[in-house]
């Protein structure tokens, strides 16, 4: 199961320094000129969980292998995307396939470092952004309509289904609100997914500041802030330039004293693998032996078939059953075998919902 984050914002916000970063490549070209990445640029990054190195080291596994995330650097919008401005259309196609958002934001003063619409202002990019991004998904659900209207004088059922969706959707973005915004049964959720809205995925703001503020951030971050809690969404701080200039130490220890000289506890790049792992509403769970441990990912809501399913598609066509046992468990116990004889070991069937940090092992048949 795959899932990704689209990194999106203005020309030269920092958005493929971030990507090179996050990746520890140089896949994406940053270079100062706006358009400089035409093509998507995707790379995956191992989430930071210490739980799976204390399972590896319980069961003294021979490998270790986090859970991913993708990252997909797209190329920078600007005021008129919607209607094909840049390459706009090209580029909001990309967005359209990303699970969730991470808005990247020139938070940082430097006369260097051209600026697409000449001065630096969080806020506005962020409005500029958004707004091109709404329009999309008004063209895109005004067409939809147009079409299922005719559909209705027929009587259609998917038509019937889905325009009180859509006229609500549509009247949250003419009202200058993302689809997010509207409130949607769990029957409705279904087919809200299925119009593939870009306002409807989560959005991380990221702000990016000069190395000296990465620590402490600045009037432009607060105002970010302010903004990302009235809405309901998150934000971070980070300095592209000392997330390249951590991906360029070879050693941890390199890398953690790098970040200690400027005031930092961790880089962040985890703060962003972080919260979009928490964005995209996910958990893990873990399978642990002497060969590998593993660390696994499955949506909040998962049960232990779909959580199988993860694993390989015969897990979860020929489940059995699932033997669990709690990461605390797990650690407080020394084990699998400590956990048995502590009877913290069982079996879950079907209808069990996956826990953060369960350790599983599955029995099927096919």
């Amino acid at each position: 199961m795959g899932f990704n984050c689209g990194i999106v914002g203005l020309p030269n916000v920092g958005k493929s320094t971030l990507f090179n970063a996050l990746t520890a490549t140089a896949a994406a070209e940053a270079a100062n000129y706006p358009f400089c990445t035409i093509e998507p640029n995707t790379g995956r990054v191992g989430v930071p969980d210490p739980r799976l190195l204390t399972v590896a080291r319980i069961a003294q596994s021979a490998k270790i292998i986090p859970t991913q995330l993708e990252f997909v650097d797209i190329a920078g919008l600007v005021k008129g995307a919607s209607k094909g401005e840049g390459l706009g259309n090209q580029f909001l196609g990309h967005i359209r396939a990303t699970d969730a958002i991470i808005h990247v934001l020139r938070c940082f003063e430097d006369d260097d470092i051209t600026h697409v619409e000449g001065s630096v202002d969080p806020l506005r990019d962020l409005t500029t952004i958004e707004t091109e991004l709404m329009l999309a998904d008004l063209d895109s659900l005004e067409r939809r309509a147009h079409s299922l209207e005719k559909k209705l004088k027929s009587n259609d059922a998917e038509a019937k289904a889905f325009m009180p969706i859509i006229q609500r959707v549509l009247a949250a973005l003419q009202a200058g609100k993302p689809a997010l915004s509207i409130d949607l049964t769990a029957d409705e959720m279904p087919l809200f997914r299925q119009l593939q809205l870009i306002t409807s995925k989560p959005i991380l703001y990221v702000c990016n500041v000069a190395e000296s503020e990465a620590a402490t951030g600045n009037h432009y971050t607060k105002l970010v802030f302010d903004y990302a809690q009235k809405q309901g969404a998150q934000a971070v701080i980070i300095s592209a330039a000392i997330e390249a200039e951590v991906s360029s130490l070879e050693s941890p220890e390199e890398q953690q004293e790098y970040l200690e000289s400027l005031g930092l506890k961790e880089t962040g790049l985890k703060q962003v693998i972080k919260a979009g792992y928490q964005l995209l509403d996910l958990l893990t769970f873990f399978t642990v032996g002497p060969k590998e441990a593993r660390a696994w990912t499955v949506y909040q809501g998962a049960k232990a078939p779909q959580a199988a399913g993860a694993i390989h598609s015969d897990f979860e066509r020929g489940f059995i059953c699932a033997e669990t046992i709690g990461y605390d468990d797990y650690v407080s116990c020394n084990g699998e075998q400590g956990a048995k004889t502590a009877g913290k070991w069982r079996q879950e069937g079907r209808d069990y919902l996956v826990k953060d940090g369960d350790v599983f092992h599955f029995r099927f048949n096919v």
